[in-house]
């Protein structure tokens, strides 16, 4: 399972289509993460100041049709989904829970 962290706007603006988030036009791929701890990780890092709810799809990676690849530094590789992601792959939404400062705390099943 891969996951990847996205702002309920960004998840829920094109429904019918498969999830192409900005990255996917500016780097070629799709950034995910390898675990929970990794997404918090990068939801604290980069999403603390998002307003609104903060999401991570659980994403299974045999129901893709793009490419993964885990690439990164020697030290700690990250997995890319070359193409969009298909909202077929997505087996479960979990929603970051965060605290009063906007950091990112806990993973929870998103309702």
């Amino acid at each position: 399972m891969l996951l990847h962290v996205v702002p309920l706007d960004e998840w829920s603006a094109d429904p019918g289509l498969p999830y192409a988030p900005p990255s996917l036009a500016a780097e070629g791929f799709v950034h995910c993460s390898p675990d929970g701890q990794a997404a918090l990780a990068i939801a604290d890092a980069h999403y603390r100041d998002v307003p609104g709810p903060l999401l991570v799809l659980v994403i299974d990676e045999s129901l893709l049709s793009g490419e993964v690849r885990w690439e990164g530094s020697e030290d700690r590789l990250f997995p890319h989904v070359y193409g969009p992601v298909e909202r077929a792959a997505v087996t479960a939404v979990l929603e970051v829970l965060r605290d009063a400062d906007g950091r990112a705390r806990e993973l929870v099943p998103w309702a």
